[in-house]
């Protein structure tokens, strides 16, 4: 059975849309959706394990060692082993870490409200109902 040409419009503005927004993202807060939701976390935390912060943010083990090296080269976070058990990284955000994020904060709330510029409250909350039922179709193939 085919799809019409509405159901093929959303599989590619969806598309579009994904391809779009992680640069246009980045561009306007300066810095990666990846990287940012790393120091959100941390900022809600004030120690948190490495694996735990992977799980937390969905990325694999080589990218969060990654991020966090290059953050610490920044000096964004601190990183320490557990002295009872060295497979065991703890990580932390730094004060420069923690004043970033506020200003990140503010960058990415700007973005989602010019993104969002023009929609209704209930437009919005309909949007975000039917990318819900989306996702969930989308986890079930």
């Amino acid at each position: 059975m085919n799809c019409s040409m509405e159901q093929e419009a959303v599989l590619y503005l969806l598309k579009k849309m994904g391809n779009e927004l992680s640069p246009k993202f980045e561009r306007c807060t300066g810095i990666g959706s990846s990287r940012y939701d790393l120091l959100y976390q941390l900022y809600l935390a004030d120690e948190v394990t490495q694996s735990n912060l992977q799980k937390a943010i969905h990325i694999d083990s080589a990218a969060i060692t990654r991020h966090l090296k290059q953050l610490e080269a920044e000096g964004m976070v601190t990183r320490r082993r557990n002295p009872e058990d060295q497979r065991v990284t703890f990580v932390r955000l730094t004060e420069e870490g923690r004043s970033h994020i506020v200003n990140f904060n503010k960058e990415r709330t700007e973005f989602i409200r010019q993104l969002l510029n023009s929609f209704s409250e209930q437009e919005i909350n309909l949007m975000t109902e039917m990318l819900t039922r989306m996702l969930h179709n989308l986890k079930g193939l």
